[in-house]
Formats: C-alpha cells, structure tokens, sequence
C-alpha cells in the first residue's frame, strides 16, 4: 500500500513538473514571437500624379534604408515594415490613403506624404486623430502650423523665397515674369519668392498660372515675354511641366535667364529641356560631396535602382526611416504617437542630408539650408552630374 502511494505521489510529481516545462517552452515562444513581431508603419508618396517622380524616388529610398536596418538585425531584434498607400500629389486621394492606412490598417505613425497639397489636406486629419505624419519632401510654409503631429525634414519654403529673392536682386534682376502650376507646392514658391523680390525692390511685370495636365505652355510663355522681363521664374509641381516650359521657352526665342527650383533641376526636367536648360539657375537642396553618409546613400541607391534623381528628396527620405527606427526603439511601440511625438522634438541628428540637424516646436527641421546651383550645358552632364553648385544663396 505505501509502495502504491508513492508511486502515485512520484508520478503527480513528474506530471506537474511536465506541465510546469511546457508552461515555460509556451511562454518563452510567446515571448519570442513577440519580440520578433514587426514594427508597422504607414507610408504615403505620390506614386502617380504630377509628383511621380519624387513620390517613387522617395518610396524607393525608404524601402532600402528599411532593407537596411532589418539586414542588420531589425530595431531590437523586430523587423520593420511598411504599408503603402499612393496619395497622388492631391488633396481627396490625400484623404482616401489617410483613411485607409489609419481606419483599416490602423496605422499612427504615417511617413509622408510627398506633396504640400496632400499634407495640408490630411493634417487637420492628423492632427485631430493623434497621428504622426513625418514628410521628407513636402515645403508649403503653411505646413508650419498644421499641429503638433506634423514634421518633416523638407526646408520650409519660407527659405526658398527668400533665398530666390535675394538671388534674383543680387543677379541684377529688376523686372520678373512667373509661371506657375496651381498647386500648394508651387504657389508657395512663387509666392515667397516675389514676396523677396518685391521687398528688394523688383518688379513682377506679367504672371501665368496653369493646371497640372497642361502639356503646351506657349500661349502663357507669349503673354510673359512680351512684358519684356529681365528674367522668367518658373514655379512647377512636376518634373515633366518643368522641363516642357524650359525647352518651349527656347523654342519661342527666349534667350533670357530662367530662374527654378528643385523640381526643375531633377533628372526627368533636364532630359525633357535637354540643351534649353543649360545656364538655368535653382534654389535647392543639394546632398554635400563631402558627406561621406550622403554620398553611399546615392551609391547604394544607383547600384540598387540603376537610376538617381533629385538626390537631396531621395536622403531626406532615406534619413527619416532611420530617424522614425530611433524613435520606434525609444517607444518600443508602433502605436504610440504620442511617444514618437516627443522623441522627434528632443532628437538630433545626423545623416545623409546633413550633420545635427533637429526639430522646432513647430516641427519644422532646424540646421539645414539651400545653395544656388546653375544647370551645365548638355555636352558637360553626367550621370551623376547635372549642375554645378554656385554657393550658398544671398542671405541679405
């Protein structure tokens, strides 16, 4: 009888023990799995739309930094993931891929979008639902004031404006004819650029503005010139309307100076403009040939996507994944804006478009600025490069 009663004690021993492992094997799985369950965040980039080409460009940089950083490990050990809408480069497709990445995919931080115009659309949105929207590329000065969710690495063109303006006066202009797409991007442009120039002093003589699926701008550029300007600033949205104002300016006889922005200095513009573009000159962004960083990124990305363009958009995009992977390992989770908030206004940093660069109580990147870069002749571009660097804009 006591040999029975031991044996049945031994037994219930062993099976409690049993379960007490499997318990342990369960929870250190689920623990596992666990750590290795994806950061996810929403994506936004006009795909198509007047802004494909800086839309894909950026998408693209993303997903290699993101191939990156789960190529070395993941953010602690956890993948990061991305779900992409196309916002189109405007307001309603803006909105649709908002409510789709934040009411189905349940996103709360969103990288993007591209365009001021599907910003300003959604940030009221974001704002009013707590989510990040961080955009690499989008410039409207009144972005500023979109809210307390809202940041982005892209130079307000607050400084574009003024840097133009400046330019324009220093240059000896006096009298300027615009040409300008109705977006928000491109008004702003135009818009803080005579704001400059007339406080200077200049003159605007003649002024066109046209809508995103014009092809011919002939009619627009005829009524400019025939103001007789000292020189012709062009404001677009697209690369493609960029480079079709510049060549069918030469093509009515226009030999005066033109005056640009980024936009109109990217890869598709020049190609589109051809010889028309030699001498044109911008204020832009451009990525520093001594920046080691910046240099790779372009490096990693033409050996990946045998092509580069409008490469200051490309390592803004690039930068802000790495930059969202910091704040991401600080939160250590993919839905606490608020987290992810507080870690963008207290970060520095230090990448492919910059060194130390950071973030106003407005959102607004401090640290960066622009150059003047004027377009070489056809015979002279290469590759990798299309316009040489003049220096850094007039400041006064």
């Amino acid at each position: 009888m006591t040999l029975f009663v031991d044996n049945r004690i031994r037994i219930g021993s062993i099976f409690v023990a049993l379960i007490v492992a499997l318990t342990l094997i369960a929870c250190t799985s689920t623990e596992e799995e666990q750590e290795a369950e994806p950061f996810t965040i929403g994506v936004m980039e006009s795909l198509t739309g007047p802004g494909e080409t800086y839309g894909t460009v950026a998408s693209q940089a993303k997903q290699m930094a993101a191939d990156e950083i789960n190529a070395a490990g993941g953010i602690d050990g956890r993948p990061l993931e991305f779900v992409i809408e196309d916002s189109k480069c405007a307001a309603q497709d803006a909105i649709a891929a908002y409510n789709k990445l934040t009411q189905v995919d349940g996103m709360k931080i969103i990288l993007g979008p591209s365009c001021s115009s599907a910003m300003l659309a959604v940030a009221p949105l974001a704002e009013e639902d707590g989510v990040i929207l961080f955009s690499g590329l989008a410039s409207n000065p009144d972005i500023a004031n979109a809210g307390d969710y809202i940041f982005r690495t892209q130079i307000s063109d607050v400084f574009v404006g003024r840097d133009t303006g400046n330019t324009l006066w220093a240059d000896g202009i006096r009298t300027l004819a615009t040409i300008t797409e109705t977006t928000d991007y491109a008004e702003g442009v135009r818009r803080t650029s005579v704001a400059q120039f007339e406080l200077r002093g200049g003159e605007v003589v003649a002024a066109e503005k046209y809508l995103s699926d014009t092809l011919d701008f002939r009619v627009h550029l005829t009524k400019l010139f025939e103001a007789n300007p000292d020189a012709l600033h062009i404001a677009p949205q697209s690369e493609f309307s960029a480079g079709s104002i510049m060549k069918q300016a030469k093509e009515l006889g226009y030999t005066g100076l033109i005056y640009a922005e980024t936009v109109s200095v990217g890869t598709t513009a020049l190609e589109i403009a051809g010889e028309a573009a030699t001498g044109v000159k911008a204020i832009t962004a451009d990525l520093d040939p001594a920046n080691e960083k910046a240099q790779q990124v372009l490096a990693d990305f033409r050996d990946r996507y045998d092509y580069v363009t409008l490469p200051w958009h490309l390592g803004s995009a690039y930068d802000d994944v790495y930059i969202a992977a910091e704040c991401l390992k600080q939160t250590g989770d993919d839905s606490d804006a608020d987290g992810f908030r507080d870690c963008l206004y207290e970060i520095t940093w230090s990448g492919a478009i910059g060194d130390d660069y950071s973030f106003d109580a407005n959102g607004e990147v401090v640290g960066l600025s622009r150059v003047v870069v004027e377009v070489l002749p056809l015979a002279e571009r290469t590759e990798d490069v299309k316009y040489r660097v003049i220096g850094p804009a007039p400041r006064s």
